[in-house]
């Protein structure tokens, strides 16, 4: 049996250069919505990181995620995704779990590898080591949660008798998801027994999951499918999307040069993927795009934009408010029977 549908918002924390918000204003604007989010019943927020963009582009997740947690009570905090190889895996342990105290065991972790070599470059890291870094990074987190001291000794890292307190409030760590481009990818969460990000061709990730997952005599259905897709709810389309239209090509515009730049081969742009493209629409159109979009591809989690780059925290916070009160009870009826 599936899990729940969940349903939530994403932020990356950008701001246009022609914004009237400074950085400071999206931040505390970012706070401010998760408090409106949590309290209208949404699920969970997620940040995506990435470095050294002036548009400032979110590099540090857990200050923020500090942040909402001690304004919020139920929603859960997560990552779309933390670069793990940009970390040391000791460090983010402990730093997740402070968050976790911080936030009564809300927080999860979503994980990728990393593909835009100016970010390696600049941290040092080789980017030709990211797979192994990855690897043996998850590995420790969960050793790191575990009960007791331990010792590890991988190609990347050794550790000696290493005992990290305090340990998390939910047993075993935070709940772990893994971004996959990648057949690669989706075997690697599978392996590893995580939830799964999926990006690109359903063959590619989400049927390579799910074959890896049952041929280990798992239950594919019991893990979470999670995807960054928005949600715009609006009466007259004509007036409302050329204003989203633009923040939407503002905030891609950044991963056509990323992919351009990495040496990996992800068919991005080539089309035939898992939608990841905005859907506006009325509340009924909207609700009925969502049950299809979780029902055709497994999904069980979706983050739609919080706070697009150059539009006013007004304006998202009705759409904010109407997808919580006129989208998302129809799809929950749909998808949970609740």
């Amino acid at each position: 049996m599936a899990p729940p549908f969940r349903f939530g918002l994403m932020y990356d924390c950008r701001r246009t250069p022609d914004s009237a918000l400074s950085m400071t204003d999206v931040y505390a604007a970012t706070v401010e919505q998760a408090a409106l989010a949590d309290g209208l019943g949404f699920d969970h927020v997620w940040f995506t990181e990435h470095h050294f963009l002036a548009d400032g582009y979110l590099p540090a997740f857990q200050p923020l995620a500090g942040a909402i947690a001690a304004v919020t009570e139920r929603i859960r905090i997560s990552t779309d995704i933390a670069l793990l190889p940009l970390y040391h895996p000791i460090r983010l342990a402990e730093e997740l779990a402070v968050l976790d105290h911080l936030s009564n065991g809300r927080i999860e972790l979503g994980i990728g590898m990393g593909y835009v070599p100016e970010e390696f470059k600049a941290f040092g890291v080789p980017l030709k080591n990211r797979v192994s870094m990855t690897e043996e990074g998850i590995d420790i987190l969960r050793l790191a949660w575990s009960d007791g001291p331990f010792s590890y000794t991988g190609r990347r890292y050794r550790l000696d008798d290493v005992d990290v307190h305090p340990k998390p409030v939910q047993a075993g760590g935070p709940p772990l998801w893994i971004a996959a481009m990648s057949e690669a990818g989706a075997k690697r969460a599978a392996r590893f027994g995580t939830n799964l990000l999926p990006q690109g061709d359903r063959t590619d990730v989400l049927d390579p999951f799910r074959a890896a997952v049952a041929a280990d005599g798992r239950d594919p259905d019991r893990y979470r499918i999670g995807i960054i897709r928005s949600f715009y709810v609006s009466d007259d389309r004509e007036r409302d999307w050329p204003i989203l239209r633009e923040a939407e090509r503002f905030r891609m515009a950044i991963y056509n040069k990323f992919m351009a730049s990495t040496p990996d081969e992800y068919g991005w742009g080539k089309g035939g993927g898992i939608p990841q493209g905005s859907f506006m629409g009325t509340a009924e159109e909207c609700a009925s795009e969502m049950v299809s979009f979780a029902t055709e591809f497994g999904v069980t989690d979706i983050a739609s934009s919080g706070l697009p780059p150059g539009i006013e925290p007004d304006f998202m916070n009705t759409n904010i408010e109407r997808l919580a009160t006129e989208v998302l009870p129809r799809v929950r009826a749909e998808l949970d029977g609740a």
